[in-house]
């Protein structure tokens, strides 16, 4: 990654295919082939679509530009993670690299997966798949995410999707008995609004410094709708449309 870098002095950061540690023929769940989000804020990749694995079969294997690069495994240059400001440490984990990534994106930087380059991950290891933590910290920091990034224009559409459609997250996770889990739905909201202030600084600044106000790599639809709704659970067939 390092080579590629030097040899692309116009890509800032680069990622590696991840696979999985415990099934080498899978996919990872934290980055895949390169990640992506949709109009709401939500995350997926090339080679994971939601909770939808897929198996590496050299269809990715392209060098393409991404939206975001994992931080499993994540080369940038040192000028550029600076120059946007670098990890925000309030996100502690979860997100943050998606954020950064968006502000590098917005700045007009590029980011790239190099499927030469392959990483084996054990995912989930610092915090299970269905830790009431975890579940807290992906709801909250998703949205700090996109009211510290999300143009003026869309933000209050975006945001009233993303509480209905966290609403329905809630209520899924109870009839599923995940008591603890919905409850840190309602958790990651509040303190969201609680700490918000906090983040307008940052929203000015990064709205004020963004160069590109669409970016390319940004899909316009909702993943939610194209997996469920559609039945399409990978990367492919979604990309066909």
């Amino acid at each position: 990654m390092i080579n590629y870098l030097d040899e692309h002095p116009g890509v800032s950061a680069v990622q590696p295919k991840i696979l999985a540690q415990k099934n080498k023929k899978y996919f990872e769940y934290a980055g895949a082939c390169g990640g992506f989000i949709d109009r709401f804020g939500y995350p997926f990749c090339r080679g994971r679509i939601l909770e939808n694995v897929e198996q590496d079969q050299g269809q990715y294997d392209a060098v393409i530009p991404v939206f975001w690069a994992t931080g499993a495994c994540l080369c940038i240059r040192r000028k550029d993670y600076f120059e946007v400001g670098g990890l925000d440490a309030r996100f502690f984990a979860h997100m943050e690299e998606i954020d950064l990534c968006w502000r590098l994106n917005a700045r007009g930087k590029k980011i790239e997966c190099l499927p030469q380059s392959v990483v084996y991950h054990v995912g989930a290891a610092s915090l299970a798949k269905e830790n009431p933590r975890k579940t807290y910290l992906n709801f909250r920091n998703n949205l700090f995410m996109l009211y510290k990034n999300t143009p003026a224009r869309s933000l209050f559409f975006v945001f009233i999707v993303r509480l209905i459609l966290d609403a329905l997250a809630y209520f899924h996770l109870l009839v599923r008995g995940k008591f603890s889990n919905a409850k840190s739905v309602i958790e990651a909201h509040k303190d969201f609004f609680k700490m918000r202030p906090g983040f307008r600084h940052d929203r000015r600044e990064n709205l004020k410094n963004r160069v590109v106000d669409d970016i390319p790599t940004k899909f316009n639809g909702s993943i939610l709708w194209n997996c469920y709704i559609k039945g399409k659970k990978t990367y492919g067939r979604i990309i066909q449309n």
